[in-house]
């Protein structure tokens, strides 16, 4: 089997604008999806806002830059992430329909392994 992290994104405004009965359904809709896939859960969690984010850049010359900023502004932020096992892409991709967002999706990617 191989891994896959679910990159959750949404629209930061409507996080924040939800009101306690939208976040509650927000809330109750990842437990009931943690539920339903725990033998398939690796780990997750929500992040906090990207107002919140540090970036850290190497300056070219041995320095760093370090920024207190998103490393990319966009309209959809990274606001959570799962990690899944799964035996494809095609499963890992039929589990990670059922994430909840707000007004978001999510992204499939595989984690890449070393021998």
């Amino acid at each position: 089997m191989a891994e896959y992290l679910v990159l959750i994104y949404d629209d930061e405004s409507a996080v924040a604008g939800a009101g306690e009965q939208e976040s509650g359904r927000l809330l109750a809709g990842h437990r009931r999806f943690m539920a339903a896939h725990e033998t398939a859960l690796r780990g997750g969690n929500a992040l906090q806002s990207t107002a919140t984010a540090t970036s850290i850049r190497s300056d070219g010359a041995a320095g760093f830059s370090v920024t207190d900023a998103p490393f990319a502004e966009t309209k959809e932020a990274l606001v959570g992430y799962y990690l899944i096992e799964a035996d494809d892409l095609d499963r890992a991709v039929a589990i990670a329909k059922q994430v909840p967002t707000f007004a978001g999706g999510v992204e499939v990617r595989p984690v890449r392994t070393f021998d």
